[in-house]
């Protein structure tokens, strides 16, 4: 464990919020003398703030380049796919938007995109499984109005045995195991 240093001041450091004066006095001492050694930035510029939050206050908020809000349906597309390609490494995608913070992008893919991806999800779960129903035809919902009126008692259900098994009006959806069985029955047959 390192000692702790006795007689020495600690700097009151401001958390929160900056202020419209840290703002002009840290860009000041940014174009005068560059983005680097931000610890001593804090310190030299005369503000009672840390190295790191000088530093992200210039990358995300004052930088000149930046771009700020309204992401465009190119920006969001382009989001989209390098998401799929490169997870969520945002810095990576940022580098590929001028103008864009990490930051920003990680918030807006959180915020925003999640949830139109998590939509457009749902949308289609629903969708396969409307269609993944059975249409019903007017024989058996006439069967089952029968079956619903009708006595349970002396309840006999006639049908053709001919119209059960004609395929003809149906596509060939699913009926694949009906060929593969009349096939094994004729070679079985020879």
């Amino acid at each position: 464990m390192a000692p702790k240093k006795d007689g020495v001041s600690k700097r009151v450091m401001n958390k929160g919020s900056w202020t419209a004066e840290e703002d002009r006095k840290l860009a000041e001492y940014i174009g005068i003398h560059g983005a680097k050694r931000w610890k001593t930035i804090a310190i030299k510029a005369g503000l009672n703030r840390c190295g790191k939050s000088c530093r992200l206050r210039w990358l995300n908020y004052l930088r000149p380049n930046i771009k700020r809000g309204n992401i465009t349906d190119e920006e969001e597309d382009l989001i989209l796919r390098l998401h799929k390609l490169l997870g969520n490494r945002w810095s990576l995608i940022a580098g590929r938007l001028p103008g864009r913070t990490d930051n920003e992008i990680k918030n807006y893919w959180n915020s925003h995109l999640i949830k139109k991806i998590n939509q457009k999800e749902k949308t289609k779960q629903t969708s396969t499984s409307e269609q993944t129903v059975p249409q019903k035809t007017w024989e058996t919902v006439r069967m089952e109005e029968e079956v619903a009126k009708g006595s349970d008692d002396n309840f006999e259900l006639s049908f053709d045995v001919n119209d059960f098994f004609d395929f003809s009006s149906q596509g060939c959806f699913g009926l694949e195991w009906v060929n593969k069985f009349l096939e094994l029955d004729n070679y079985e047959d020879r």
